[in-house]
Protein backbone atom coordinates (compact mmCIF):
# COMPACT_ATOMS: atom_id res chain seq x y z
CA UNK A 1 0.00 0.00 0.00
CA UNK A 2 1.31 3.62 -0.81
CA UNK A 3 0.45 6.21 1.83
CA UNK A 4 -0.41 9.53 0.98
CA UNK A 5 1.42 12.29 2.78
CA UNK A 6 0.33 15.18 3.70
CA UNK A 7 1.72 18.36 5.65
CA UNK A 8 0.25 18.96 9.04
CA UNK A 9 2.65 21.15 11.04
CA UNK A 10 4.95 23.98 10.45
CA UNK A 11 7.70 25.78 12.77
CA UNK A 12 10.30 27.96 11.55
CA UNK A 13 12.96 29.84 12.77
CA UNK A 14 14.01 32.50 10.35
CA UNK A 15 16.30 36.00 9.54
CA UNK A 16 13.34 37.43 8.84
CA UNK A 17 10.85 36.30 10.96
CA UNK A 18 10.41 33.65 13.96
CA UNK A 19 7.26 31.99 14.27
CA UNK A 20 4.48 31.27 11.68
CA UNK A 21 2.66 34.74 11.86
CA UNK A 22 6.27 36.99 12.22
CA UNK A 23 7.34 34.67 9.32
CA UNK A 24 4.10 35.54 6.79
CA UNK A 25 3.66 38.48 7.49
CA UNK A 26 7.35 39.28 6.31
CA UNK A 27 7.07 37.27 3.15
CA UNK A 28 4.09 38.88 2.64
CA UNK A 29 5.72 42.23 3.09
CA UNK A 30 9.20 42.02 1.47
CA UNK A 31 10.75 42.37 4.59
CA UNK A 32 14.33 41.37 4.67
CA UNK A 33 16.34 39.43 7.63
CA UNK A 34 19.57 40.93 5.73
CA UNK A 35 21.96 43.42 8.42
CA UNK A 36 24.84 44.44 8.66
CA UNK A 37 27.80 42.20 11.16
CA UNK A 38 29.95 44.73 12.79
CA UNK A 39 32.41 41.19 13.62
CA UNK A 40 32.84 40.56 10.00
CA UNK A 41 34.22 44.25 9.45
CA UNK A 42 36.28 43.77 11.92
CA UNK A 43 37.62 40.22 10.89
CA UNK A 44 38.47 41.73 7.64
CA UNK A 45 35.87 39.62 5.38
CA UNK A 46 34.71 41.13 2.14
CA UNK A 47 31.24 40.19 2.25
CA UNK A 48 30.06 41.98 5.92
CA UNK A 49 26.25 41.74 6.25
CA UNK A 50 24.23 38.34 6.89
CA UNK A 51 20.66 37.10 7.64
CA UNK A 52 20.67 35.73 11.28
CA UNK A 53 17.39 35.00 13.19
CA UNK A 54 17.04 37.30 16.41
CA UNK A 55 16.09 35.07 19.42
CA UNK A 56 15.40 36.91 22.51
CA UNK A 57 16.08 35.33 26.04
CA UNK A 58 12.76 35.64 27.21
CA UNK A 59 11.50 33.41 23.61
CA UNK A 60 14.06 30.94 24.45
CA UNK A 61 13.31 30.48 28.02
CA UNK A 62 9.79 28.95 26.86
CA UNK A 63 11.79 25.97 25.08
CA UNK A 64 14.94 25.38 27.38
CA UNK A 65 15.25 24.47 31.33
CA UNK A 66 17.88 26.71 32.80
CA UNK A 67 19.81 23.70 33.05
CA UNK A 68 20.00 23.00 29.38
CA UNK A 69 20.35 26.25 28.57
CA UNK A 70 23.47 26.40 30.90
CA UNK A 71 25.18 24.24 28.73
CA UNK A 72 23.82 24.35 25.28
CA UNK A 73 26.13 26.31 23.00
CA UNK A 74 25.06 25.34 19.45
CA UNK A 75 22.90 28.00 17.71
CA UNK A 76 21.76 25.44 15.45
CA UNK A 77 20.25 22.82 17.75
CA UNK A 78 18.45 25.75 19.45
CA UNK A 79 17.56 26.72 16.05
CA UNK A 80 16.27 23.41 14.91
CA UNK A 81 14.94 22.72 18.50
CA UNK A 82 12.74 25.62 18.79
CA UNK A 83 11.36 24.66 15.03
CA UNK A 84 10.81 21.34 15.85
CA UNK A 85 9.06 22.07 18.94
CA UNK A 86 7.07 25.00 16.87
CA UNK A 87 5.84 22.13 14.27
CA UNK A 88 5.08 19.53 16.45
CA UNK A 89 2.87 21.75 18.52
CA UNK A 90 1.23 23.35 15.38
CA UNK A 91 0.49 19.65 14.09
CA UNK A 92 -2.04 19.56 17.64
CA UNK A 93 0.81 16.80 18.67
CA UNK A 94 2.56 16.48 22.37
CA UNK A 95 5.60 15.45 23.77
CA UNK A 96 5.83 12.47 25.47
CA UNK A 97 6.14 11.97 28.77
CA UNK A 98 8.92 10.87 30.43
CA UNK A 99 7.29 7.85 31.88
CA UNK A 100 5.68 7.19 28.87
CA UNK A 101 6.40 4.83 25.89
CA UNK A 102 7.75 6.29 22.87
CA UNK A 103 6.17 7.05 20.40
CA UNK A 104 6.64 4.05 18.12
CA UNK A 105 4.92 5.73 15.29
CA UNK A 106 6.45 9.01 14.71
CA UNK A 107 10.43 10.07 14.13
CA UNK A 108 12.41 12.46 12.58
CA UNK A 109 14.88 13.37 9.86
CA UNK A 110 16.15 16.15 10.86
CA UNK A 111 19.33 17.67 9.14
CA UNK A 112 22.23 20.05 9.02
CA UNK A 113 24.98 21.60 7.38
CA UNK A 114 26.89 22.36 10.93
CA UNK A 115 24.71 22.34 13.45
CA UNK A 116 26.88 24.96 15.90
CA UNK A 117 30.56 25.95 15.53
CA UNK A 118 30.23 27.38 19.18
CA UNK A 119 30.59 24.02 20.95
CA UNK A 120 33.56 22.81 18.92
CA UNK A 121 35.46 26.19 19.28
CA UNK A 122 34.78 25.75 23.07
CA UNK A 123 36.04 22.34 23.33
CA UNK A 124 39.15 23.83 21.38
CA UNK A 125 40.00 26.02 23.90
CA UNK A 126 39.23 24.09 26.85
CA UNK A 127 41.53 21.23 25.40
CA UNK A 128 44.18 23.90 24.58
CA UNK A 129 43.92 25.03 28.22
CA UNK A 130 44.30 21.38 29.60
CA UNK A 131 40.84 21.65 30.89
CA UNK A 132 38.97 18.66 29.55
CA UNK A 133 37.75 17.27 32.69
CA UNK A 134 35.46 20.83 32.90
CA UNK A 135 33.82 20.23 28.90
CA UNK A 136 30.74 18.78 30.82
CA UNK A 137 28.78 15.71 29.43
CA UNK A 138 26.53 17.49 27.25
CA UNK A 139 30.20 18.71 24.57
CA UNK A 140 29.73 15.14 22.49
CA UNK A 141 25.79 15.75 21.86
CA UNK A 142 26.34 19.07 20.81
CA UNK A 143 29.06 18.40 17.93
CA UNK A 144 28.01 14.78 16.34
CA UNK A 145 26.42 15.41 13.27
CA UNK A 146 23.49 13.78 14.50
CA UNK A 147 23.04 16.34 17.14
CA UNK A 148 19.66 18.03 15.64
CA UNK A 149 18.10 14.89 15.56
CA UNK A 150 19.06 13.66 18.90
CA UNK A 151 18.04 16.40 20.98
CA UNK A 152 14.57 16.30 19.26
CA UNK A 153 13.82 12.52 19.40
CA UNK A 154 14.52 13.44 23.09
CA UNK A 155 12.44 16.24 23.61
CA UNK A 156 9.48 14.60 21.74
CA UNK A 157 9.85 10.85 23.02
CA UNK A 158 10.19 9.75 19.05
CA UNK A 159 10.53 5.82 18.32
CA UNK A 160 10.48 5.48 14.62
CA UNK A 161 13.88 6.66 13.21
CA UNK A 162 15.55 9.10 14.35
CA UNK A 163 18.52 10.23 12.23
CA UNK A 164 20.39 13.54 10.53
CA UNK A 165 21.05 14.05 7.07
CA UNK A 166 24.14 16.21 5.10
CA UNK A 167 23.80 16.98 1.29
CA UNK A 168 24.88 20.90 2.03
CA UNK A 169 22.70 23.25 0.67
CA UNK A 170 19.90 20.56 -0.37
CA UNK A 171 19.95 18.73 2.82
CA UNK A 172 16.37 21.00 3.70
CA UNK A 173 14.97 19.25 1.13
CA UNK A 174 16.34 16.54 1.23
CA UNK A 175 15.00 15.57 4.70
CA UNK A 176 11.53 16.06 3.80
CA UNK A 177 11.93 13.95 0.58
CA UNK A 178 13.44 10.81 2.73
CA UNK A 179 10.18 11.54 5.23
CA UNK A 180 7.99 11.89 2.45
CA UNK A 181 9.38 7.97 1.22
CA UNK A 182 9.56 6.40 5.19
CA UNK A 183 5.57 7.76 5.06
CA UNK A 184 4.48 6.67 2.15
CA UNK A 185 6.21 3.32 2.30
CA UNK A 186 4.37 3.06 5.57
CA UNK A 187 7.50 2.63 7.69
CA UNK A 188 5.97 5.22 9.77
CA UNK A 189 2.69 7.24 10.73
CA UNK A 190 4.35 10.75 10.99
CA UNK A 191 7.88 12.05 10.76
CA UNK A 192 9.70 15.85 11.93
CA UNK A 193 11.37 16.69 8.70
CA UNK A 194 13.48 19.61 8.49
CA UNK A 195 16.96 21.05 9.01
CA UNK A 196 18.91 23.94 10.81
CA UNK A 197 22.56 25.71 10.28
CA UNK A 198 24.44 27.81 12.62
CA UNK A 199 26.13 31.03 11.82
CA UNK A 200 29.46 32.98 12.04
CA UNK A 201 32.43 33.83 10.98
CA UNK A 202 34.02 30.73 11.18
CA UNK A 203 31.14 29.22 9.29
CA UNK A 204 31.13 31.69 6.35
CA UNK A 205 34.96 32.31 6.07
CA UNK A 206 35.65 29.66 3.78
CA UNK A 207 32.71 31.09 1.08
CA UNK A 208 34.25 34.58 1.56
CA UNK A 209 37.90 33.48 0.72
CA UNK A 210 36.15 31.81 -1.95
CA UNK A 211 34.73 35.32 -3.54
CA UNK A 212 31.05 33.85 -3.34
CA UNK A 213 29.63 36.25 -1.24
CA UNK A 214 28.23 39.41 -1.86
CA UNK A 215 31.01 42.40 -1.57
CA UNK A 216 29.23 45.11 -2.91
CA UNK A 217 26.07 45.97 -0.34
CA UNK A 218 27.90 46.59 3.24
CA UNK A 219 26.95 49.81 3.57
CA UNK A 220 23.12 49.04 1.71
CA UNK A 221 22.36 45.49 3.34
CA UNK A 222 18.65 44.97 2.13
CA UNK A 223 19.49 45.07 -1.17
CA UNK A 224 22.44 42.51 -0.96
CA UNK A 225 20.29 39.55 -1.60
CA UNK A 226 19.80 39.52 -5.41
CA UNK A 227 18.63 36.30 -7.17
CA UNK A 228 18.18 36.38 -10.68
CA UNK A 229 19.16 39.95 -10.94
CA UNK A 230 21.94 41.78 -13.53
CA UNK A 231 23.36 43.19 -10.45
CA UNK A 232 23.90 40.01 -8.65
CA UNK A 233 27.35 39.88 -6.84
CA UNK A 234 27.43 36.58 -4.72
CA UNK A 235 25.45 34.94 -2.52
CA UNK A 236 24.34 36.49 1.56
CA UNK A 237 24.91 33.65 4.56
CA UNK A 238 22.03 32.85 6.54
CA UNK A 239 21.14 30.96 9.24
CA UNK A 240 18.19 29.42 10.90
CA UNK A 241 15.55 26.53 10.41
CA UNK A 242 12.88 24.98 9.46
CA UNK A 243 10.32 22.22 10.28
CA UNK A 244 7.39 20.24 8.49
CA UNK A 245 5.06 17.46 10.36
CA UNK A 246 4.96 15.22 7.53
CA UNK A 247 1.67 13.01 8.25
CA UNK A 248 -0.37 9.84 6.00
CA UNK A 249 -3.18 11.10 4.85
CA UNK A 250 -5.17 8.42 7.18
CA UNK A 251 -3.84 9.35 10.36
CA UNK A 252 -4.26 13.25 9.55
CA UNK A 253 -7.52 12.59 9.30
CA UNK A 254 -8.43 10.17 11.97
CA UNK A 255 -7.37 12.75 14.78
CA UNK A 256 -8.70 15.73 13.16
CA UNK A 257 -5.34 17.62 12.10
CA UNK A 258 -5.72 20.77 9.78
CA UNK A 259 -3.83 19.80 6.62
CA UNK A 260 -1.62 22.68 4.79
CA UNK A 261 -0.75 20.96 1.63
CA UNK A 262 0.04 17.15 0.14
CA UNK A 263 3.51 16.30 -0.94
CA UNK A 264 3.17 14.19 -3.94
CA UNK A 265 6.36 13.93 -5.55
CA UNK A 266 9.96 14.00 -4.31
CA UNK A 267 13.26 12.93 -5.77
CA UNK A 268 16.93 12.98 -4.96
CA UNK A 269 20.11 12.48 -7.33
CA UNK A 270 23.47 13.67 -8.14
CA UNK A 271 25.59 15.04 -11.17
CA UNK A 272 28.36 12.87 -10.40
CA UNK A 273 30.33 15.87 -10.71
CA UNK A 274 30.64 14.97 -14.47
CA UNK A 275 30.14 17.05 -17.68
CA UNK A 276 29.59 20.73 -16.44
CA UNK A 277 28.98 19.40 -12.95
CA UNK A 278 31.93 19.99 -10.59
CA UNK A 279 32.12 20.11 -6.45
CA UNK A 280 30.63 23.37 -6.71
CA UNK A 281 28.52 23.54 -9.76
CA UNK A 282 25.47 21.45 -11.13
CA UNK A 283 25.65 18.44 -14.07
CA UNK A 284 22.57 20.55 -16.09
CA UNK A 285 21.40 16.91 -17.26
CA UNK A 286 21.66 15.59 -13.29
CA UNK A 287 19.06 18.69 -12.37
CA UNK A 288 16.71 17.89 -15.38
CA UNK A 289 16.87 14.03 -14.33
CA UNK A 290 15.98 15.34 -10.44
CA UNK A 291 13.18 17.22 -11.74
CA UNK A 292 11.61 14.77 -14.54
CA UNK A 293 11.74 11.91 -11.76
CA UNK A 294 10.11 14.33 -9.13
CA UNK A 295 6.61 15.17 -12.05
CA UNK A 296 6.81 11.20 -12.28
CA UNK A 297 6.58 10.14 -8.74
CA UNK A 298 3.96 12.69 -8.24
CA UNK A 299 1.88 11.87 -11.45
CA UNK A 300 1.61 15.31 -12.89
CA UNK A 301 2.82 16.94 -16.08
CA UNK A 302 5.22 19.82 -16.34
CA UNK A 303 2.11 21.65 -17.78
CA UNK A 304 0.52 21.58 -14.28
CA UNK A 305 3.05 23.25 -12.41
CA UNK A 306 1.57 26.61 -11.31
CA UNK A 307 4.73 27.97 -9.58
CA UNK A 308 8.66 27.54 -8.89
CA UNK A 309 10.18 28.53 -5.35
CA UNK A 310 13.92 28.20 -6.72
CA UNK A 311 17.13 27.41 -5.23
CA UNK A 312 18.41 31.32 -6.75
CA UNK A 313 21.31 32.29 -4.87
CA UNK A 314 22.24 35.29 -6.25
CA UNK A 315 25.13 33.92 -8.00
CA UNK A 316 25.88 33.33 -11.96
CA UNK A 317 24.23 29.54 -11.14
CA UNK A 318 20.80 31.21 -11.50
CA UNK A 319 21.08 31.48 -14.94
CA UNK A 320 21.71 28.57 -15.03
CA UNK A 321 18.81 26.89 -12.78
CA UNK A 322 16.48 29.15 -15.01
CA UNK A 323 17.62 27.48 -18.19
CA UNK A 324 17.48 23.80 -16.95
CA UNK A 325 13.98 24.40 -15.73
CA UNK A 326 12.70 25.80 -19.18
CA UNK A 327 14.30 22.71 -20.67
CA UNK A 328 13.06 20.08 -17.93
CA UNK A 329 9.55 21.75 -17.70
CA UNK A 330 9.68 22.14 -21.96
CA UNK A 331 7.87 25.79 -21.06
CA UNK A 332 9.72 29.09 -21.84
CA UNK A 333 8.88 32.52 -22.21
CA UNK A 334 4.78 33.69 -20.89
CA UNK A 335 4.14 29.95 -20.98
CA UNK A 336 6.83 29.79 -17.64
CA UNK A 337 5.70 28.85 -14.21
CA UNK A 338 5.87 32.27 -11.71
CA UNK A 339 9.06 31.76 -9.89
CA UNK A 340 10.46 33.28 -6.64
CA UNK A 341 13.20 33.60 -4.22
CA UNK A 342 12.74 33.14 -0.93
CA UNK A 343 16.73 33.81 -0.50
CA UNK A 344 16.27 37.27 -1.39
CA UNK A 345 14.49 38.03 1.94
CA UNK A 346 16.64 35.40 4.09
CA UNK A 347 19.58 35.08 2.41
CA UNK A 348 21.42 31.41 1.71
CA UNK A 349 20.72 29.85 5.24
CA UNK A 350 22.89 27.04 3.90
CA UNK A 351 21.72 23.69 5.62
CA UNK A 352 18.74 25.16 6.46
CA UNK A 353 17.73 27.00 3.10
CA UNK A 354 15.45 23.90 1.81
CA UNK A 355 13.09 23.84 4.76
CA UNK A 356 12.82 27.39 5.56
CA UNK A 357 12.18 27.90 1.77
CA UNK A 358 9.32 24.78 2.22
CA UNK A 359 7.83 26.34 5.14
CA UNK A 360 7.60 29.40 3.00
CA UNK A 361 6.24 27.38 0.04
CA UNK A 362 3.47 25.67 2.27
CA UNK A 363 2.15 28.96 3.86
CA UNK A 364 1.58 30.57 0.12
CA UNK A 365 -0.28 27.24 -0.89
CA UNK A 366 -2.20 27.39 2.63
CA UNK A 367 -2.80 31.40 2.40
CA UNK A 368 -3.33 32.18 -1.60
CA UNK A 369 -0.54 33.99 -1.77
CA UNK A 370 3.32 34.18 -3.41
CA UNK A 371 5.89 36.16 -1.78
CA UNK A 372 7.96 38.89 -4.17
CA UNK A 373 11.57 38.59 -5.69
CA UNK A 374 13.23 41.63 -3.40
CA UNK A 375 16.04 43.52 -6.04
CA UNK A 376 15.24 41.82 -9.07
CA UNK A 377 13.90 45.17 -11.11
CA UNK A 378 17.16 44.26 -13.29
CA UNK A 379 16.56 41.20 -14.61
CA UNK A 380 19.43 39.19 -15.87
CA UNK A 381 19.78 39.61 -19.63
CA UNK A 382 20.22 35.88 -19.92
CA UNK A 383 17.12 34.77 -17.65
CA UNK A 384 15.08 37.30 -19.38
CA UNK A 385 15.57 35.61 -22.82
CA UNK A 386 14.27 32.30 -21.44
CA UNK A 387 10.85 33.83 -19.72
CA UNK A 388 8.76 36.42 -18.85
CA UNK A 389 10.30 38.21 -16.28
CA UNK A 390 6.38 39.39 -15.23
CA UNK A 391 6.55 35.64 -14.21
CA UNK A 392 8.89 37.42 -11.28
CA UNK A 393 6.74 39.02 -9.15
CA UNK A 394 8.14 42.16 -7.65
CA UNK A 395 5.16 42.70 -5.19
CA UNK A 396 3.06 39.91 -3.57
CA UNK A 397 0.27 38.26 -5.44
CA UNK A 398 -2.62 37.63 -3.50
CA UNK A 399 -5.49 35.26 -4.26
CA UNK A 400 -3.50 33.37 -6.31
CA UNK A 401 -5.35 29.72 -7.31
CA UNK A 402 -2.09 27.91 -7.73
CA UNK A 403 -2.48 24.06 -7.05
CA UNK A 404 0.91 22.71 -7.77
CA UNK A 405 4.50 24.15 -6.92
CA UNK A 406 7.83 23.01 -7.25
CA UNK A 407 10.90 23.10 -5.08
CA UNK A 408 14.37 23.02 -6.03
CA UNK A 409 17.46 22.85 -4.27
CA UNK A 410 21.15 22.33 -4.67
CA UNK A 411 24.39 21.60 -3.25
CA UNK A 412 27.67 21.04 -3.34
CA UNK A 413 28.81 17.59 -4.03
CA UNK A 414 26.86 18.20 -7.28
CA UNK A 415 23.86 17.37 -5.39
CA UNK A 416 19.50 17.78 -6.36
CA UNK A 417 16.37 17.62 -4.70
CA UNK A 418 12.96 18.51 -6.34
CA UNK A 419 10.15 18.68 -4.38
CA UNK A 420 6.31 18.53 -5.89
CA UNK A 421 3.75 20.26 -3.08
CA UNK A 422 -0.25 20.12 -4.14
CA UNK A 423 -2.61 22.09 -2.66
CA UNK A 424 -4.83 20.92 -0.03
CA UNK A 425 -8.44 20.63 -1.02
Amino acid sequence: MINRVVITGLGVVAPNGIGLNAFEHAMKQGQTGIAFYEKLKELNFGCQVAGVPKLEDDLIKNYFSALTLKFLKSSGIMFGCIAGMDAWKDAGLEPKLQQESPDWDSGTIFGTGLSGIEPIIYAHNMVDEGKTRRLGSSIVEQTMASGPSAYLGGILGLGNQVTTNSSACSTGAEAIAMAFERIKDGKAKRMLAGSCDSYGPYIWAGFDAMRVLNRNSNGNPQFASRPMSASASGFVPGAGAGALVLENLESAISRGARIYAEIIGAATNSGGQRNEGTMTAPNPIGVQRCIHDALKVSGVNSCQIDAISGHLTSTMGDVLEISNWVKALDREGTSFPFINAPKSMIGHCLGAAGSIECVALVLQLFKNFFHPSLNCEDVHPQIAEKIDPAKIPQQVIYHTDFEIIAKSSFGFGDVNCCLIFKKWN
